[in-house]
């Protein structure tokens, strides 16, 4: 399963601020998507690995879909601040 980062398009940019947003302190923590997400990132930087050992970095300005079912540890690295949508 295969993380996706990108830079957005200003359609993207603007789909994404009806979204919800989402805040988390510099930590560690198991996640498990039963949904697909998509999330633009506002603030700060994290570290995302998969089950298997693959690693995405993310931060201020990435476009970032995480698929259904995926398992992962996520890193925060820098206080973080997204925009994101499940579906």
């Amino acid at each position: 399963m295969q993380i996706q980062i990108k830079k957005p398009t200003e359609e993207e940019k603007k789909e994404m601020e009806s979204c919800g947003v989402w805040e988390k302190e510099k930590s560690e923590f198991p996640w498990e998507y039963d949904d697909k997400e998509t999330c633009l990132i506002l603030e700060g930087k994290a570290e995302v690995t998969t089950e298997n050992g693959e690693k995405a970095e993310f931060g201020k300005g990435d476009y970032v879909i995480f698929p259904k079912g995926l398992k992962c540890i996520w890193k925060i690295i820098s206080p973080i601040k997204k925009y994101y949508r499940f579906g």
